[in-house]
């Protein structure tokens, strides 16, 4: 036999998936009521909570397209530079 609370997650979820079409129902109702136009605001996609694993590269910066440890971008190295 299973308890009650164990189930429950199982019934909150789609009622929580659908609070924001409601939200939308009834706020289009209520602009509606006083002549105004309600838009409903961009959502965003849902996402997967899983990250994937991060790629491994060889050696420092190759694969990743990080620039090496020892420069930065946008600074010449002293090897670069001409002296008079």
């Amino acid at each position: 036999m299973v308890c009650l609370a164990c189930l429950l997650p199982l019934f909150l979820v789609p009622i929580v998936n659908v609070l924001p079409l409601l939200f939308d129902f009834f706020m289009g109702k209520l602009y509606k009521l006083f002549g105004w136009e309600y838009r409903k605001p961009e959502r965003a996609p849902p996402a997967c909570p899983f990250k994937p694993a991060a790629a491994k590269a060889t050696k420092v910066g190759e694969e990743l397209g990080t620039p090496p440890l020892n420069q930065t971008v946008g600074t010449e190295s002293t090897d670069d530079k001409k002296h008079d």
